[in-house]
């Protein structure tokens, strides 16, 4: 008997609490960069466990092994999505286990592949999201925030080395601007980037074409071995509806990118490598595996389409009747899709693009 798996919130990595604070607020202006995720922190989600446990469809459970590169070759620059649980417009740099819970279940697994790279930014909060907040949203003071991250990144972290883009839903808004201001119309920028994972927004392409719109020059990656391009999609298990925040773009001769991290080719489809915490996937408390991650293969294909002027990365249940695996809803209501899932229900097939582009671009 299939399972549905019913997300309650934005992300289920929300919980409450804190786990510590920077004293500023949305509007004290600039302020110095506030790290949750960097190399060398005591305190850094970004390199958490990675056991996992592999279900089969028949609810049997294997640990499979898993080892992390000792020195990743390359860095990742991550930006989470709207978590923040303050009740204000936009939060302030205080690091809660809302940020520390969503960098663990999106960021964590790419530290076997990159040293990663995350700041916290005064983003516009869930209360914010849902019109429960006091005081007015403020988009640029987080874009501030990522951008003075970014730049002490380059001044005295990279040291030439290939860097990643890692952002979901607001997180994507906010690196898509920055990839179009400070990537895109520089030539030695855009030789740095590996790629940029640009999950759950609204990356734009003229329509049928794989650049132009969002960036003039970064396109989307068709191929395992291209680097310096854009992996973009919304995830639904239908068709959007008319009214949705994901995969349609009121511009006219524009869609909504997709890319399918489980086939890059234009129009083909590939099999889902579902990789989630197993936090995720308690039920009544009970966790469903031993270890902290699940992973779940051949449960779906994944393959862009459009239709009805959206366009979007259609997850198909593949699973037989007898498949006991969980499957993911739509909690939030069609409008939203998938969208809390987009990470994870490919997280298995990023991590390898990013180890196939990694190689490549060391050897330019």
């Amino acid at each position: 008997m299939r399972t549905r798996l019913l997300l309650a919130t934005l992300t289920a990595a929300l919980v409450a609490g804190s786990l510590g604070a920077a004293s500023a607020s949305a509007g004290d202006g600039f302020q110095p960069p506030v790290w949750l995720c960097k190399p060398g922190l005591a305190s850094n989600p970004c390199t958490s466990s990675t056991k996992t446990t592999l279900i089969k469809p028949s609810g049997a459970q294997v640990t499979m092994p898993s080892k992390a590169q000792a020195r990743p070759p390359i860095d990742c620059f991550y930006v989470y999505p709207t978590v923040s649980q303050q009740m204000t417009a936009n939060a302030n740099l205080e690091i809660t286990a809302a940020e520390t819970g969503v960098a663990i279940a999106q960021a964590s697994r790419f530290s076997s592949k990159c040293r990663v790279y995350a700041p916290i930014y005064r983003q516009l909060t869930l209360a914010a999201l849902f019109g429960q907040a006091s005081g007015t949203p403020d988009r640029e003071v987080g874009y501030n925030d990522v951008k003075a991250a970014w730049t002490e990144y380059l001044t005295k972290y990279n040291k030439g080395r290939g860097v990643v883009l890692i952002g979901h839903s607001q997180g994507t808004g906010v690196l898509t601007r920055l990839a179009a201001e400070e990537i895109d119309p520089k030539p030695t920028m855009r030789r740095k980037l590996v790629s940029a994972l640009l999950i759950g927004g609204g990356v734009t392409v003229p329509r049928g074409k794989d650049v132009g719109g969002s960036f003039k020059k970064i396109a989307a990656c068709r191929k395992s071995s291209q680097t310096g391009c854009v992996i973009a999609y919304n995830t639904f298990s239908q068709q959007p509806p008319t009214v949705t925040n994901f995969g349609r773009t009121t511009k006219a001769g524009s869609e909504v990118l997709c890319v399918n991290p489980a086939a890059l080719k234009r129009g083909a489809a590939g099999k889902a490598q579902v990789l989630i915490p197993t936090s995720q996937l308690a039920f009544g408390g009970t966790p469903l595996a031993p270890n902290p991650w699940v992973a779940m293969n051949d449960l779906y294909t994944t393959k862009c389409m459009s239709g009805g002027g959206a366009s979007w990365l259609q997850a198909n249940d593949i699973g037989r009747a007898s498949d006991k695996r969980v499957r993911f809803g739509a909690p939030l209501g069609q409008s939203w899709g998938l969208h809390i899932v987009d990470v994870s229900i490919e997280l298995g097939n990023l991590l390898e693009l990013v180890d196939s582009q990694s190689a490549a671009w060391r050897k330019l």
